[in-house]
């Protein structure tokens, strides 16, 4: 598939300038909400304030390496890294665990150390692609692609929107005004072929400004920490200063986290190959996973908490038109200068909410329809219902499940239970396994039933 069947401007492979890449890399780390999951984990841990802006700023760096290593050298597709939400639990129980202050992040960072090793040996082996080649078929990806957009939509509205603190009317305003610049962006490089490249490619970056504007005017925009923010800082807590530890339980907590982690990354690729058009091959699967390993291991020797592939850039390229790899390039680079630059990372970090959750809830809605088209597009059986279906079910429902379930459940349960994402990729998979004898009989029984007016091809709705 071309990239003008995609809808397009630029492939993966094709050449911007380095202008266009550097101001599209940056509406890229806009458009990510990097800074979320460590500042939730840095509350958990009750860093001090050094603590927290040197957690930050390892954050940003790693996010920074891992995106260039993943794009430029191992998965090579338009691939950015950023820190996980998924290990939040399991930082904040190890650290408790094995001393709080006194040695709890040593045995965290040295854990999440033998963990990022072992998922390079998984890529190194070649086992990883046979796992994906047995496990995950087109359908099974499609579906996993539209459960991340169904689980990403849900927090983009109530973290980012109704429950982000302030008056909540406010908060749609704004969340509004941002999403309504955003679609006239659209609208107007659609009706206006002229402007389509500006309008198209920068539509994010013009309505976070303009919500951050309407933020300002209402009040709702903090300069201070901008303001008292150092130009230029190097990050203090790395594990030069913690130091490394390693226990055996701890090490078996985190063995599992990866493998959630490796889950939900599974997903972003899909999604992000359905929105460029490009198959993923047997040697970008296992190159993707020693990247993966190597990012999450860059990452915990700088302090900071694992990383792992964004879906909101599928989202960002679906909507922008651009895929090109040295956009994403570029990306890398600013995540290392926002960790190095102090008022750069405080100014996006003090972003309100509601600004980001106003692009973030259309770019949710984005990736699942891509996830969609994938399905459209493939003969399918009346058993690949539940193929699709299932999954989604529980995807919600682990959305929407009360915290207090949550609380109360099996430490394990409670990793799976604060990834939907992977609730659905591993229901997809089992569902499919479970169905997979039927559903091809059916196919090839419709495939071979010329005469017959339930063909595979009508079934799957084209």
């Amino acid at each position: 598939m071309n990239r003008n069947e995609n809808g397009l401007l630029y492939g993966p492979d094709d050449k911007v300038s380095y202008t266009q890449s550097g101001f599209l890399g940056l509406q890229h780390v806009l458009a990510m909400d990097v800074y979320v999951a460590p500042l939730i984990m840095a509350g958990l841990l009750s860093m001090t304030l050094a603590q927290k802006t040197g957690f930050l700023q390892a954050a940003f760096i790693a996010a920074g390496i891992g995106t260039i290593l993943q794009t430029k050298f191992f998965m090579k597709l338009p691939v950015s890294q950023g820190p996980s939400f998924v290990p939040v639990g399991a930082v904040a129980g190890v650290y408790l665990a094995n001393g709080g202050v006194h040695g709890g992040m040593a045995t965290v960072l040295g854990s999440l150390v033998v963990g990022s090793l072992l998922l390079v040996i998984l890529g190194v082996s070649g086992v990883f692609q046979k796992i994906i080649n047995l496990l995950v078929p087109a359908i099974v990806g499609g579906t996993i692609i539209t459960c991340v957009g169904l689980s990403l939509l849900p927090g983009a509205l109530n973290d980012n929107i109704f429950h982000a603190g302030g008056n909540v009317n406010t908060n749609i305003i704004i969340a509004a005004s941002t999403a309504a610049v955003m679609l006239l962006a659209i609208i107007l490089s659609v009706r206006v072929p002229q402007l389509k490249k500006v309008l198209k490619v920068s539509s994010i970056v013009i309505a976070l400004i303009a919500g951050s504007i309407v933020a300002t005017a209402m009040g709702k925009f903090d300069w201070t920490p901008v303001q008292k923010a150092a130009w230029f800082a190097l990050p203090q807590y790395t594990s030069l200063h913690y130091g490394l530890h390693f226990s055996l339980p701890a090490i078996l907590t985190f063995v599992v986290i990866y493998m959630v982690l490796t889950t939900e990354t599974t997903g972003t690729w899909f999604a992000m190959s359905a929105v460029t058009g490009e198959k993923i091959t047997d040697k970008q699967w296992n190159r993707g996973i020693i990247g993966e390993g190597l990012s999450c291991l860059i990452s915990a020797l700088l302090g900071a908490t694992p990383m792992t592939g964004y879906s909101t850039n599928a989202g960002v390229v679906s909507v922008t038109g651009v895929a090109s790899k040295r956009v994403f390039v570029s990306a890398g680079i600013w995540f290392m200068v926002l960790g190095f630059c102090g008022k750069l990372s405080a100014f996006l970090a003090a972003v309100p909410a509601p600004v980001i959750g106003g692009v973030y809830s259309i770019i949710c809605v984005v990736i699942m329809l891509n996830g969609l088209n994938v399905i459209r597009n493939l003969a399918t059986s009346d058993s690949a219902i539940y193929v699709i279906g299932i999954p989604i079910v529980l995807t919600m429902a682990v959305v929407l499940v009360p915290s207090k379930v949550v609380s109360e459940a099996p430490q394990m349960i409670q990793y799976l239970l604060g990834s939907p994402i992977t609730i659905g990729a591993i229901s997809a998979i089992l569902m499919n396994l479970f169905m997979s004898k039927s559903s091809k009989q059916t196919v090839k029984k419709s495939e071979t039933a010329a005469d017959s007016d339930t063909s595979v091809e009508a079934t799957a709705g084209r």
